[in-house]
């Protein structure tokens, strides 16, 4: 077992971006490990090369001890009077989103905060570096702001990998508990059980609706904890804002527009508690307006909100999967293929869906998720789809059956679940 929680990929990735004359910003869920990363990790890294810790300046918005530099020309006054000679200064500034005001989301001509750290940007011995838990600060208006001089990097909780490389010991057993809890980082320093269940509950009033209430407006509370409690129990389920807003209308009594439910949805992906995978044609390589799936940003908050009743192995498996494509970097959509059929002189037309199809750069790949393929029936089924693509893209069976990774005669690279988690080169095998 580990005595500290590595984040190497990203902080490499931070260290890689470093005096690149852009403004870092690295954006992630709150608690899953961006302040660690930035204030500790990345700290760490410019003292141990050299860096003086005056040349330091770390400012947290979301501590009370930094409230009235949430104020933007606060912000700059304090960060400027540090800056005393002419040596690389590193500005750390945790949680911006603070000091983002609701009129600057609204008008792009006023953004006060955005001007301020363009004007930082200009002194030459300035490396700017900003965390920030909700991606309107990310949105085309801010980013116009911004003139092209932002770089972000987006940060997970914590990979299977990263979780096994601190816990150590029996892989399936560690992969269980990590299916159960997650990898929220804090989560790691609880002794027992009942201690992780109520900080992943904890984390959801206290912390992310609270965030999202306050940032939003949001007048309907009930109805956000009952969308987040329905996306909850549909991962990797086809769903929209009108089937949500009749299933709340039928099963809850709760009369409530698909627009509303629309709107909330995007506050729920904004802040990075969910993720939407659009659905792909294959074929007709366009992408389907809805429905679409959602996938929680952490298997352990989505566990703990539906207090540990729902536990399908086949979703939380392809959610894991799912998170660690994100992961790695992936774009990540679903696929859909038709399969035409010829009965009886009548064309059978029928849907199949790809679980991924995966994209990084001119690489693609097709990945169906499954928990055993015990048979040869249910062998056909799942590599079915895959079959019908008639492309060359590389694609991939991963079975939560331990395996040696193998490739069959049609060239469909049949992988085990923890073989692609803790491999990072898996889908080159």
């Amino acid at each position: 077992m580990s005595s500290e929680i590595k984040r190497d990929n990203y902080l490499q990735k931070i260290i890689n971006k470093k005096e690149n004359g852009l403004i870092k910003v690295i954006t992630g869920i709150r608690r899953c490990g961006k302040s660690y990363l930035l204030f500790n990790l990345f700290c760490d890294y410019l003292i141990k090369s050299g860096v003086d810790k005056n040349h330091i300046i770390t400012i947290a918005l979301d501590d009370d001890l930094y409230l009235e530099y949430r104020d933007p020309l606060k912000l700059s006054k304090y960060i400027r009077e540090k800056i005393i000679d002419n040596g690389m200064y590193y500005i750390l500034i945790n949680e911006i989103q603070y000091a983002i005001s609701k009129k600057e989301l609204k008008n792009s001509e006023e953004i006060k905060l955005y001007n301020v750290l363009n004007g930082l940007l200009r002194l030459p011995n300035v490396d700017i570096y900003v965390t920030g838990s909700n991606s309107k600060m990310l949105t085309k208006d801010v980013l116009t702001a911004f003139r092209g001089r932002s770089d972000e990097a987006r940060v997970y909780p914590l990979s299977f990998k990263d979780y096994y490389d601190f816990v150590g010991g029996d892989t399936i057993l560690a992969y269980e508990n990590y299916a159960l809890y997650g990898g929220m980082p804090l989560v790691l320093n609880k002794n027992n059980d009942n201690d992780k269940v109520d900080y992943l509950k904890s984390l959801f009033t206290e912390v992310y609706f609270k965030d999202i209430i306050e940032r939003y407006d949001i007048n309907l509370p009930n109805i956000l904890e009952e969308l987040t409690n329905d996306l909850c129990s549909s991962i990797g389920l086809l769903t929209n804002a009108s089937k949500i807003a009749n299933t709340l209308n039928s099963v809850k009594k709760i009369r409530i527009s698909s627009v509303t439910i629309a709107s909330y949805l995007e506050y729920l992906t904004e802040s990075f508690l969910f993720n939407n995978a659009k659905r792909y044609d294959i074929k007709g390589k366009k992408y389907f307006e809805y429905p679409s799936k959602y996938y929680s940003i952490d298997i352990g908050l989505r566990n703990a909100r539906l207090n540990f009743r729902q536990q399908e192995e086949t979703h939380i498996m392809e959610n894991i999967i799912y998170n660690e494509l994100l992961n790695r970097g992936y774009l990540v959509d679903v696929g859909v293929i038709e399969i035409v059929k010829i009965k009886e002189g009548h064309k059978d037309k029928k849907q199949y869906e790809i679980d991924f199809v995966v994209n990084k750069g001119n690489k693609k790949y097709y990945i169906q998720s499954a928990l055993n393929v015990s048979n040869s029936d249910k062998l056909e089924t799942e590599i079915r789809p895959l079959k019908k693509t008639n492309d060359f893209f590389k694609k991939i069976l991963i079975v939560k059956t331990p395996m040696k990774a193998w490739t069959d005669e049609d060239g469909i690279l049949h992988l085990g679940l923890y073989e692609f988690l803790l491999n990072e080169n898996s889908l080159e095998l």
